[in-house]
């Protein structure tokens, strides 16, 4: 049986994929054997096409020769639990202040249902993800957080109370360093033990550049539902250094969520990570766009 032969607009279509593979070799060349960090927000995991888009990605990724580390957030699914649940839920300082059934909750939500669901998708796409949270191993030991707000009215300066919200202390890679290099990806929900046990939500931010730092990632991505960093005329800066971007938080251009995604890409890059980007996670493959093409995606912030 011979096949039939193939039109002009297919011939042009197969030129037109190997153009892309060859652009996108010296890409694959510069991350070969390296880490890359990848922390999914909860809002670009909203919809289950562009997740399952997102598991290809990470597959791809890791069978070109890169390592990558996922850590997911959950903050949309989280909320929309407590709400079945009749919990009420506040923020402060960008943070969720989390009491002690709030804790519970956040931990069922992150490590369970949310955690199993990718990996679920990365297998599914033909990868090996293994689900983890911060706990197993003692990847990552936390404090309690503290954060102070200005209050609008008298202008005063107070400390807010965020409960069992933590930052980590101590970041301990052995089971990582088991995991990276043998075809396994590994996927990280942001709970974390607390020095004297315990349990603590992590911002998902915050855990993935500790981890970032920890392992010497080439790169760490915040993906999020914005496409990046914006300035006061809310268009998005292509680049950032660690100055600027400490600039930025102090003049208020930035504000709420977008103050812990900077100063976790500070700390990040000051741990010894040598670039972070902010990126919009809703976008088609944005990770393949950031990492294997010229033109890359988001803001790029540098030492």
């Amino acid at each position: 049986m011979t096949e039939s032969p193939r039109s002009e607009a297919e011939i042009t279509d197969v030129h037109a994929q190997a153009r892309v593979l060859v652009q996108a070799l010296p890409h694959m060349q510069r991350y070969d054997d390296t880490i890359v960090v990848v922390k999914y927000g909860g809002h670009a995991m909203g919809d289950e096409h562009v997740a399952r888009d997102f598991a290809k990605d990470i597959v791809l990724l890791e069978q070109s020769g890169v390592n990558p580390v996922v850590v997911h957030g959950g903050g949309p699914q989280i909320g929309k639990m407590l709400e079945k649940l009749g919990i009420k839920s506040e923020f402060a300082a960008g943070l969720r202040v989390t009491d002690k059934a709030t804790v519970e909750i956040v931990e069922m939500v992150l490590a369970g249902s949310i955690n199993k669901a990718l990996v679920g998708f990365i297998n599914e796409a033909g990868g090996k993800a293994l689900g983890l949270s911060g706990k197993d191993g003692n990847m990552v030991v936390a404090t309690k957080a503290t954060r102070s707000v200005i209050d609008p009215d008298s202008n005063i300066e107070r400390v807010v109370d965020l409960g069992f919200v933590g930052e980590p202390s101590k970041v301990d890679t052995t089971v990582l360093d088991q995991i990276l290099g043998r075809e396994l990806i590994p996927v990280l929900a942001p709970v974390a033990t607390g020095e004297g046990g315990g349990t603590f939500n992590v911002n998902a931010d915050t855990f993935a550049g500790a981890i970032a730092g920890a392992l010497g990632a080439k790169r760490l991505l915040l993906l999020t539902d914005v496409p990046g960093v914006l300035d006061k005329n809310k268009q998005l800066i292509p680049e950032l250094t660690i100055t600027e971007a400490r600039r930025l938080i102090a003049d208020g251009t930035v504000s709420g969520g977008m103050i812990p995604k900077l100063e976790t890409c500070i700390y990040a890059l000051e741990q010894g990570v040598e670039g972070v980007v902010i990126l919009d996670g809703k976008v088609p493959h944005a990770v393949l766009l950031e990492l294997l093409t010229d033109h890359g995606a988001g803001t790029l912030i540098r030492r």
